[in-house]
């Protein structure tokens, strides 16, 4: 007993993840026979071919934050500043992928420069170097290689989307050679399988956050040292000469259980903040894989995606003779019809910013939030960020279910309407923190963190578990649908376009979340920062309610 006590505690992420996979297998098999029976046939490749990308997501999701401030010894608003930016560019940067496919009308080659390039990003992010604390070349490189990450995000991204799109499209298009009843059962496929498609893609996801902890507790346990949470920050203080409050005492606690920090604690700080950050690098290998995975899975299937559809004439006398040949009020109708849909489009993508404004803090103040406050003694805060790829995976085929069954009674849900409960649901999410941080009085994370009994005083994981259920059900209600919804309105020459539109109204959300940090540790109390999100989500899901109709009408005449 006590060897497999002493096996679990080492282990224990690892046994978490194989637990995970037992549970997740019946979901993957569901998905499978449901996609290869009722769906286009390519869905599932692509799908397939976007998990490299989320894997790598993930995992820099669970760790960039983090990773920054114990390499570099910056503070959390920093670091977090530095997380939206990448975050920022991640999806932007979809948005000229798109044009670039769209204009070359070479999608799959697009797809195909935008994993390589992200693959060479991540094999620098892999190498281990280091210059001291601070701002240094390394920090540079840093920078670089999440940019060239981003770069071949954007290529990437938008423009795998708009071929499932395009699936549809054609999907659609065979069912209308059988019928109007073949065509209508057709388009009900398009939600659920983007929500299919979804969980493919976050598959990866539940994977990746295990992998980060895994090999940052066996690197540090070949050097003869354990994790601890506090050790980076407190080291590079003390290295920097920067200690503050009891931080002093803090530091000598922790380092009680090391001889050689009682010989000469500069230098034990050093090789720690060395150790600890070379585990992460070497978990940037497993994203290059990733990205292998993804490239071999497209490669072999690509001839069996379409392109999106093309311009109906692509030279400009061609497209002067078209025009001449339809009337005044065909041209009028037709750019009305352009004009709406895109305008539909943006008063979407204009709430959805807000969505992932609140939604992409698991990677910032949520992040934060489970190193500070959360007690991780036993399940690393990196490992939190699984839970909303396994949400995802697990609540689909309820929501699916709960849709469906709308559906059969004759009572859809519209598209716009999921969004904007959706929403709401997100609201959800920060009212429990809000609550929650009230009942137990925290304080500002400084405060906190500078009391002596603040192990005591920590909420145990349940508290991300709950936050995270919301948010997944927000998402849910939100991402995949978004997706079809793009998909629905998008004139057909712009489909790459409006996809990397789509994007970059996620990167315009990504790039506020940089005043996550901010309010996480501006507020004299925690619960005012759940507060600010609350009343963002509450606001937005009430403007969606408020064009509903507006919105319902223009997807209604795209059908």
């Amino acid at each position: 007993m006590e060897f497999i006590t002493k096996l679990w505690n080492a282990n224990t992420p690892l046994f978490m993840l194989i637990a995970g996979l037992i549970v997740v297998t019946p979901f993957i098999i569901f998905y499978v026979r449901k996609a290869l029976q009722e769906h286009p046939k390519g869905l599932i490749p692509a799908a397939l071919s976007n998990m490299g990308e989320r894997f790598g997501y993930y995992i820099m999701n669970a760790v960039l934050s983090l990773f920054i401030c114990s390499k570099f010894g910056v503070s959390d608003t920093a670091a977090g500043i530095m997380f939206a930016i990448f975050y920022f560019l991640i999806y932007v940067l979809s948005l000229p992928g798109g044009i670039i496919a769209d204009r070359t009308q070479n999608y799959k080659k697009t797809i195909i420069t935008g994993i390589i390039v992200m693959a060479i990003g991540y094999c620098i992010l892999s190498v281990p170097v280091f210059s001291g604390h601070g701002f240094s070349w390394v920090m540079v490189l840093t920078m670089c290689a999440l940019v060239m990450i981003a770069c071949g995000n954007g290529l990437f991204k938008g423009n795998l989307q708009a071929v499932v799109g395009q699936l549809y499209d054609d999907f659609e298009a065979e069912a209308a050679k059988k019928g109007p009843e073949a065509l209508a059962k057709a388009k009900e496929k398009r939600d659920s399988g983007f929500q299919i498609f979804y969980v493919f893609i976050n598959i990866g996801g539940v994977v990746a956050p295990f992998i980060a902890p895994i090999i940052r507790n066996w690197w540090l346990g070949v050097h003869g040292m354990t994790y601890s949470a506090q050790l980076p920050k407190l080291c590079h203080n003390y290295v920097a000469g920067n200690m503050q409050g009891n931080e002093m005492e803090i530091l000598t606690n922790l380092t009680q259980q090391y001889p050689e920090a009682a010989n000469d604690l500069g230098a034990f700080c050093d090789n720690y903040i060395t150790v600890f950050n070379t585990s992460v690098h070497f978990a940037f290998i497993a994203s290059v894989l990733a990205m292998l995975i993804s490239l071999t899975i497209f490669l072999c299937t690509k001839k069996n995606l379409p392109n999106p559809v093309k311009k109906a004439s692509t030279s400009t006398a061609d497209h002067e003779k078209a025009a001449d040949n339809m009337s005044r009020e065909e041209r009028e109708a037709l750019a009305k019809d352009v004009k709406q849909r895109m305008a539909g489009l943006y008063a979407v993508l204009g709430v959805c910013v807000f969505f992932w404004f609140a939604f992409h803090q698991n990677g910032e103040s949520l992040a934060f939030f489970a190193r500070d406050f959360v007690n991780t003694s036993s399940i690393p805060p990196e490992i939190m960020q699984c839970i909303n790829p396994f949400f995802v995976i697990v609540l689909t085929p309820i929501i699916m279910w709960l849709f469906a069954s709308f559906a059969r009674k004759g009572k859809e849900v519209s598209t716009p309407k999921k969004i904007a409960f959706g929403m709401g649901i997100a609201a959800c999410a920060y009212l429990f923190l809000m609550l929650l941080c009230s009942a137990l009085g925290y304080p500002a994370p400084g405060e906190f963190l500078n009391n002596p009994d603040a192990d005591g005083l920590r909420v145990g994981p349940w508290a991300l578990i709950v936050t995270y259920f919301f948010l997944t059900v927000a998402e849910l209600f939100i991402s995949p649908l978004g997706l079809s919804f793009v998909s629905k309105i998008a004139p057909k020459h712009i489909q790459g376009i409006c996809q990397g539109l789509w994007l970059s109204a996620t990167a315009i959300g990504n790039l506020l979340i940089l005043l996550g940090p901010v309010l996480y540790n501006g507020m004299p109390k925690l619960w005012m920062c759940w507060l600010v999100f609350l009343v963002i989500c509450a606001i937005a899901m009430l403007v969606m309610f408020g064009m509903l109709k507006w919105l319902e009408r223009i997807t209604s005449e795209q059908q």
